[in-house]
């Protein structure tokens, strides 16, 4: 089991008051995210949790790229993951931040 931390900036605050969010399911070939809303409103956070050892530059690549799209300042992202390819891992991370940014109805 291998464990990532990467931290970055970005450029603004997640939108909404949703304190988490959960997406996804730890099943074969992919994963869950998690998401909270912990940190200081320019400041993210992704921490990986992944059976999948010696990916931590496509990880490194994969959440840059996620932080530069959606700027999810505020947020702490803790990932689950079962093997997802690079596509799902951008596609649950992209779906947590829509989660914990809609309203609460």
């Amino acid at each position: 089991m291998e464990s990532l931390s990467y931290r970055h900036k970005a450029q603004r605050r997640a939108a909404g008051s949703k304190p988490m969010a959960i997406v996804g399911v730890v099943a074969s070939g992919n994963l869950e995210v998690l998401v909270e809303r912990v940190l200081p409103d320019t400041e993210c956070q992704v921490d990986i949790s992944t059976a999948a050892e010696g990916f931590g530059t496509v990880w490194e690549v994969v959440v840059a790229d996620f932080v530069e799209r959606r700027s999810p300042g505020g947020l702490k992202l803790s990932i689950n993951d079962g093997g997802a390819r690079p596509d799902t891992v951008a596609l649950r991370l992209a779906q947590s931040v829509r989660l914990i940014e809609a309203d609460d109805r």
